[in-house]
């Protein structure tokens, strides 16, 4: 596994943790926010989410209103990592069926673990 800098510059988001967060976003799209569908398997340790942020994302989500799809290629084109000192947070661009590139996004926060990472979302929000 490639791992990102601790460093404070920005970085692109590791190849090996696109697919995690891909999987994350299409729980939202699909209406999942406290991602029910990584119960019962590996990912399940790997992703939490509290019920505050839980919350927030459907609010926010809601109160945008625009379908979220699923993150395309194009995302990690302008998504980005940086090291805060007690973790990576994630910043991802967000698409919607209507807008495409919408000015929404997800942040996340990633520590290392004895398993791989641990991803936490934090917040759905315009920044």
């Amino acid at each position: 596994m490639s791992t990102p800098r601790k460093d404070d510059s920005q970085q692109a988001v590791p190849e090996e943790w696109r697919a995690t967060i891909c999987e994350i976003v299409r729980a939202f799209a699909n209406d999942d926010y406290v991602l029910a569908s990584f119960r019962g398997s590996g990912m399940s340790r790997s992703v939490a989410i509290e019920p505050s942020s839980s919350s927030q994302a459907k609010a926010y989500i809601d109160d945008y209103g625009e379908s979220l799809v699923e993150l395309p290629p194009e995302t990690w084109d302008s998504s980005i990592v940086q090291w805060t000192g007690a973790h990576w947070e994630v910043v991802v661009d967000l698409f919607t069926a209507e807008s495409g590139c919408s000015d929404m996004i997800l942040e996340l926060w990633v520590n290392e673990v004895l398993e791989g990472y641990r991803f936490r979302v934090h917040a759905v929000y315009v920044p």
